[in-house]
């Protein structure tokens, strides 16, 4: 039996609340509803959740706050932000959170649903990446498990740093992969000395790359590296 997607919902206007859960789960998920920003962390802990539908103005803790400590155990889960305020501000801070999607009360049902359901698809997606074990960069192929960079017969014994630093560019190919995210990925430490071993890295996978035309390590400047490929 296929598990459903499981919901944590958090609404303390308690006939919406009910509204939503009983919809999400006319839907086919399955969403468990908390009425203030406490009792939702206290669940989040205690149980397994595959999205976070967090209601901004809440008592106790607001939607903000409790984002913030549901990432600090889960960096990667969903959250959707629901708002009665169309504020720019509230807009941007939630994004800053890192918030996968904003709905403005009032929303229609379907509305949400949509929203969820491309969130969903896109981490899949993003899930299946993250799994790949070998990628190709022009005529290289690099294999993660075995940390080597091939070409025909050649092959590159890559070191457990350079592999985990080439194995996220090749995850974030064509995009940023952000300085920060890279550091705490890796090293899990962003101070100045990690930085410094980091670009050491990335000259040295240039240097690795450099008879392959078509691929490319780039500086973004004040934000990252990218991998052009």
């Amino acid at each position: 039996m296929e598990q459903k997607t499981k919901l944590l919902l958090a609404e303390d206007d308690e006939n919406l609340g009910l509204l939503l859960k009983e919809y999400l789960v006319a839907k086919g998920y399955d969403a468990d509803l908390y009425p203030d920003g406490e009792a939702a962390y206290k669940g989040f802990m205690r149980e397994h959740y595959d999205i976070c539908i967090l209601d901004i103005m809440m008592p106790k803790k607001d939607g903000f706050t409790l984002a913030k400590d549901i990432r600090i155990v889960n960096a990667e889960i969903p959250v959707i932000f629901l708002t009665a305020k169309n504020l720019k501000e509230d807009v941007i801070e939630g994004f800053k959170l890192g918030a996968d999607d904003y709905i403005t009360k009032p929303f229609s049902m379907e509305e949400l649903i949509f929203r969820i359901e491309a969130i969903l698809r896109r981490t899949a997606q993003e899930n299946q990446l993250a799994g790949e074990q070998v990628f190709t960069l022009g005529k290289f192929s690099f294999d993660t498990r075995k940390q080597t960079l091939s070409e025909g017969e050649k092959s590159v014994k890559l070191t457990t740093k350079e592999s985990d630093l080439l194995k996220l560019l090749c995850q974030n190919a064509n995009k940023v992969l952000e300085r920060n995210y890279a550091l705490k990925s890796i090293w899990i430490d962003d101070n100045y000395f990690n930085a410094r071993s980091m670009d050491v890295y990335i000259t040295k996978l240039r240097k690795h790359l450099k008879e392959e035309e078509t691929v490319e390590i780039i500086n973004v400047h004040g934000k990252g590296y990218k991998l052009l490929v």
